[in-house]
């Protein structure tokens, strides 16, 4: 008789998340393997997937942590307790949102550990290194359970870096990161090269590659994104007023939800702008596809933004490559892995205007051109970015994590 696989708790800060279908796609694709899995949302989501439940961290679970388990430990693991604390006092943390994040993760350890220990994981794994990575540090410290952790942009840029990445990274079985340039931080930062694994995320079934639009006039555009600084909406916007100042004929739609909703809507009317930028809002991703499907080019204004964040490689990037839009990225970050200067995409800084513009004009104008781009691209997104291939290797990962 054969035995049970092994079980890997997955620690994600919010599951599931429209946001994040790259994720969802992660855990289908490791269920389809035969993976035992137990998800936790350490800040909202919760609820079920594909059949599995999604255990909830409820705040509501600090009050013992505070009354009871605090206190106990401080009698039974002081040392820890003390560790805790002086990483506190002794290093500023880079925001008070990193703080907080890094507390939740405390937090979750604390309430959840004695479930752990009854019930043990195999291998407990933080999707990011910011609240996750922290619950399975804190999990291996006082329990001896394996850990491993992702690794991503967020994590490595925003305000120079979660608060306790390196120590949480040191004692980990392995490192996923996404990106080549994610990996290259981190080894400039000192972590074993042996222990990186640059693993893209992917796609679980590919989109019908469309046709290309025979007249692209006027040229359709699109953004999917978060409405935050790191997107560059404001260069974004200035390639519009530019368009549209030189008569050329185009529609965009701009795709997603965040704190710069109302300002850009305000924006789109005063730059005269409303007939043709339309802020979508956020949609179901299966809605997504069908915008893409509308869509001749996605644009990606990527910038790094005042608090150090960035992009890595953004999802839609390669699923637009995926569904034959044509791609036109600034260069920041991990985006040209992906978008290759004249191979399949056209890479533009973010300023001027006119250097899109010119883009632009080139992929309304010219069909070899656009035809060429469009097929490299998709050819890309099927060596890099299939998800049961590149989850075999994360699997793989998490097997010999385990077997060590």
């Amino acid at each position: 008789m054969s035995s049970s696989p092994p079980t890997i708790a997955l620690l994600f800060t919010t599951f599931p998340k429209t946001s994040e279908t790259f994720l969802q796609r992660d855990v289908v694709a490791l269920q389809a393997k035969g993976m035992k899995l137990r998800l936790y949302s350490l800040w909202g989501g919760g609820g079920e997937f594909r059949g599995l439940p999604v255990r909830k961290f409820n705040l509501w679970n600090l009050i013992p942590l505070f009354v009871f388990i605090i206190p106990w430990n401080c009698i039974r693991r002081p040392r820890i307790v003390l560790d805790l604390f002086e990483g506190v006092l002794m290093r500023p943390p880079p925001s008070w949102l990193n703080f907080w994040e890094n507390m939740l993760g405390a937090g979750f350890a604390g309430c959840f550990y004695r479930e752990f220990r009854n019930d043990p994981p195999a291998l407990v794994h933080g999707v990011w290194a910011g609240a996750p990575a922290t619950a399975g540090w804190l999990l291996w410290r006082i329990l001896g359970i394996p850990y491993s952790t992702g690794a991503h942009a967020y994590d490595l840029y925003e305000h120079g870096g979660d608060w306790w990445l390196l120590e949480k990274l040191a004692l980990a079985k392995f490192v996923h990161t996404s990106t080549e340039s994610g990996r290259s931080f981190l080894i400039e930062r000192g972590v074993a090269d042996a222990k990186i694994h640059v693993i893209r995320r992917g796609l679980d079934r590919f989109p019908d590659f469309k046709p290309l639009r025979p007249t692209r006039s006027p040229l359709r555009l699109i953004c999917v994104a978060r409405l935050v600084a790191k997107k560059g909406f404001n260069y974004q916007f200035k390639i519009y007023q530019d368009l549209k100042a030189a008569g050329f004929a185009f529609e965009a739609r701009i795709v997603g939800d965040g704190p710069l909703r109302v300002q850009l809507e305000r924006e789109v009317a005063q730059l005269g702008l409303t007939g043709q930028v339309k802020l979508i809002g956020q949609i179901p991703h299966a809605e997504v596809w069908a915008q893409l499907a509308w869509a001749d080019v996605l644009l990606h204004t990527g910038i790094v933004a005042p608090s150090g964040d960035r992009d890595g490689l953004p999802n839609v990037i390669p699923e637009a490559m995926a569904a034959g839009v044509l791609v036109v990225t600034s260069p920041v970050s991990a985006t040209t892995e992906a978008v290759q200067q004249q191979r399949t995409g056209l890479v533009v800084d973010v300023n001027p205007p006119l250097a899109w513009r010119v883009a632009l004009q080139h992929l309304a104008a010219d069909d070899a051109l656009a035809e060429r781009l469009r097929t490299a691209a998709r050819q890309w997104v099927l060596e890099n970015y299939d998800a049961h291939k590149n989850t075999d290797r994360l699997a793989a990962c998490f097997e010999r994590a385990i077997r060590s």
